[in-house]
């Protein structure tokens, strides 16, 4: 069976909902691993067919932690996962485009290969309290991350990547 690796952070709910909701749809095609970035390891990326990619955006870029995973994670993997298929969700608080730059500068760095476009959820959340309260990701956005989900596994388990 096909396995997809779905790598998350989230700090304060809305990206590991988002996550959630791939893993769930992606589930009834592949074999899903969801794991948070800090728990996650080369291992995990070299025992995966393709990828889910799901983090915050902070301060105009990648959550930290997120950051951390892919720095411990690109050398020792460097080489060997060229060609797999990936996609990538934001959260974001107002436009997350320079988080999904940088996630696909290290993807282009792996050779990965995109097979969605990136997801961005803006919660718009631009005050303190905003930013700092647990998300609540809406049901409409969630689909959309389910259809992330559901579209990377069939594509796994078909072998269409």
């Amino acid at each position: 069976m096909a396995r997809l690796l779905i790598v998350y952070h989230s700090r304060t709910g809305g990206s590991r909902q988002m996550a959630e909701a791939a893993a769930q749809a992606g589930s009834a095609e592949a074999e899903v691993s969801l794991k948070p970035a800090e728990q996650a390891g080369p291992d995990d990326l070299l025992a995966a067919d393709g990828y889910i990619f799901c983090a915050p955006e902070n301060l105009a870029a990648l959550s930290g932690v997120m950051k951390d995973f892919f720095d411990r994670c690109y050398y020792p993997v460097l080489g060997r996962i060229e060609g797999r298929p990936y996609a990538q969700m934001i959260c974001a608080g107002s436009d997350g485009q320079n988080a999904v730059r940088q996630l696909a500068r290290i993807a282009t760095g792996w050779r990965l290969k995109e097979v969605q476009p990136p997801l961005i959820v803006c919660t718009h959340a631009q005050t303190p309290e905003a930013i700092l309260a647990e998300k609540t990701i809406p049901e409409d956005e969630l689909v959309k991350c389910r259809e992330v989900g559901a579209a990377l596994g069939a594509g796994l388990s078909l072998g269409v990547f």
